[in-house]
């Protein structure tokens, strides 16, 4: 089983002018393609609140930017990281999904997540906050039916559309993959009523997975749920998020093991491989930095010392 490598994009400024923004956003795409990365992701947020300690720093909409990125590259699979799922009209977004999945000829991907700072919901006049599971859950459903039907129909609490038509369809068939963030028991449970792939972001404090031993439990929970779903249990696929890596990561896990992906390169090659055996099939790296060449310098010693080990 190979492994995919993706790389997650900031897609703001770093205190840069902003006619430089989206040129970096380009060249860090362009070069992880070259580097051999199979994947970029951007993130997606409208507002920075400065009154939650937020930068006030522009920032690109997240699938305006994929759009234009897949103009720039070839073969890179294009996700956010994760899209707020209830930020939009489902319609909409059913639609950015599909366009850019049509622009760049198959290689989108749905990150979708519930979302969780209640501010940003009030700020944007999204759906209730305190709803926004089960929104989700109806939107993604509303979602397939838009890209799956001649004539789609959805009567639900949230979502309502009948007598429409809904083209062009996805070029991935039946359509693009649905990847579910986060690492709460609602979000196991979501990815495996309707996830293709569970995407958790692997250090966050409230529910880590930090060390190999903790994301296999949650493996396993999930394996468990999709099964209680009435599907295959390996029907999800398995990927993770990781911003905290290499020798400038805590060495030991909160559980006191080895904590995962820390240390020298020919260990982070080591815990990369381990995922793999275990059927992890993608794991998306943040290279940290103040600016973009910050960014592509780390992205480029990932490349030299660890790829070659993997």
């Amino acid at each position: 089983m190979t492994i995919r490598l993706g790389l997650q994009i900031p897609s703001f400024s770093y205190g840069t002018p902003v006619s430089e923004l989206f040129p970096a956003v380009k060249a860090q795409a362009q070069e992880a393609e070259a580097a051999g990365f199979d994947t970029v992701l951007v993130m997606d947020h409208f507002y920075q609140l400065p009154t939650l300690g937020q930068p006030d720093e522009p920032m690109l909409e997240a699938y305006t930017t994929l759009g234009a990125l897949a103009t720039a590259t070839e073969r890179l699979q294009l996700s956010t990281l994760v899209t707020g799922n209830t930020y939009r009209n489902p319609t909409l977004l059913a639609k950015a999904v599909t366009t850019l999945d049509v622009v760049s000829g198959g290689r989108a991907i749905l990150g979708i997540g519930a979302g969780w700072m209640r501010e940003e919901f009030e700020a944007i006049d999204a759906p209730d906050f305190d709803a926004r599971g089960t929104v989700t859950d109806e939107y993604v459903r509303a979602f397939v039916e838009l890209w799956t039907r001649d004539a789609p129909k959805f009567d639900g609490k949230h979502v309502q559309f009948s007598n429409i038509g809904f083209e062009p369809k996805p070029v991935q068939k039946p359509h693009p993959p649905i990847w579910v963030g986060g690492e709460s028991g609602p979000a196991l449970r979501r990815a495996a009523r309707i996830g293709d792939a569970w995407y958790p972001i692997g250090t966050n404090p409230q529910n880590p997975l930090d060390s190999l031993t903790r994301y296999k439990i949650q493996v396993a929970r999930l394996r468990k749920m999709t099964a209680e779903a009435g599907r295959d249990p390996r029907a999800v696929g398995l990927s993770l998020r990781c911003t905290v890596f290499g020798e400038t990561a805590p060495p030991q896990a909160g559980d006191g093991e080895h904590r995962l992906l820390a240390g020298p390169p020919a260990l982070v090659a080591a815990d990369v491989r381990a995922l793999r055996d275990i059927g992890v099939g993608s794991i998306d790296f943040g290279f940290g930095g103040s600016t973009a060449d910050e960014v592509l310098a780390g992205m480029q010693k990932f490349r030299a010392e660890v790829l070659p080990l993997v």
